[in-house]
């Protein structure tokens, strides 16, 4: 979209409009996040803003159909129909999170089957990014969960979501949960960077941080032709993966299950799971519980 409605007198970037339904959730300052974000020979190319879409990844993947280039990035104040593996929604209050995607065209310099690592990488990039930012350790459960501590429980924070967007290009989007209070999560077990005792919940700071940390591992994949070991991406995940070492269940496609303990990620992203009778199980795709501690 357009810059945000300004009025004379008012800082630039901030829409001063009369939309402030909550005085604690500013919108987001768009002049700014394009100074610092878009530089010369860096990978973000554009970034918008909208109040409100059903889905970034939706909305951006019609902009790469339509050829648009490596580096877009989509936010979305509100997002009405956010979805999340499976097609599960993902929906919060208006400016209470940060919910974007980005459009990554890795080239033929990374081999097809290396792209699975795009969501791994993705969390990595954010957690990493938070670290810095809002000084909270953020868990990665495999395969797509952002994980923060909240009165001594891992809650879900945030999810990932990667997609095909024709033949070269991938959209990854992000949903974080920031500034939701307690009343406000869409179940108990969820939890925002509020409820973990963040020390900034500046959602500028925090997308900055965030894209940044993105761009720095996304180049280093991609200069090792998607190499997880080159790039020490493989390493990065398995120290903050949640899911290692712990006794799991993993649901799988097809109504089966698997039951053991999570104890690697492999080259291709894979968890891989032995069971109790000494067997171990490379898993793809499927819906993984924490039973407990190993």
């Amino acid at each position: 979209m357009t810059e945000p409605h300004n009025h004379p007198g008012n800082p630039p970037g901030r829409d001063h409009t009369g939309r402030w339904t909550d005085l604690e959730r500013p919108p987001l300052g768009l002049r700014a996040l394009r100074r610092g974000l878009i530089l010369p020979g860096g990978l973000w190319t554009s970034l918008d803003v909208v109040e409100a879409t059903g889905s970034t990844n939706t909305d951006l993947a019609a902009r790469a159909a339509g050829g648009a280039p490596e580096g877009a990035v989509l936010v979305a104040e509100e997002q009405t129909a956010g979805r999340g593996r499976l097609d599960r929604r993902w929906s919060a209050p208006a400016r209470s999170g940060i919910f974007f995607s980005v459009l990554l065209r890795p080239g033929p310099g990374v081999p097809a089957e290396r792209l699975g690592w795009l969501p791994l990488l993705t969390g990595v990039a954010v957690a990493t990014g938070l670290a810095r930012a809002a000084g909270v350790d953020t868990a990665l459960k495999w395969p797509n969960d952002l994980l923060v501590t909240v009165d001594g429980e891992e809650r879900k924070a945030g999810g990932i979501l990667a997609e095909r967007a024709g033949a070269d290009a991938v959209v990854v989007g992000v949903g974080l949960n920031v500034s939701l209070r307690a009343g406000e999560l869409p179940v108990p077990t969820a939890g925002s960077l509020a409820l973990a005792n963040a020390v900034s919940l500046d959602r500028d700071t925090l997308l900055r941080a965030v894209l940044r940390s993105l761009e720095r591992w996304y180049g280093q994949w991609r200069e090792t032709g998607g190499d997880p070991a080159a790039s020490r991406l493989q390493e990065a995940y398995a120290v903050g993966c949640a899911t290692l070492g712990r006794r799991i269940r993993a649901e799988l496609p097809g109504g089966r299950e698997l039951v053991g303990g999570a104890v690697a990620v492999d080259g291709d992203g894979r968890l891989v799971v032995a069971t109790d009778d000494g067997e171990r199980h490379p898993v793809a795709a499927g819906d993984i519980v924490h039973v407990r501690g190993a």
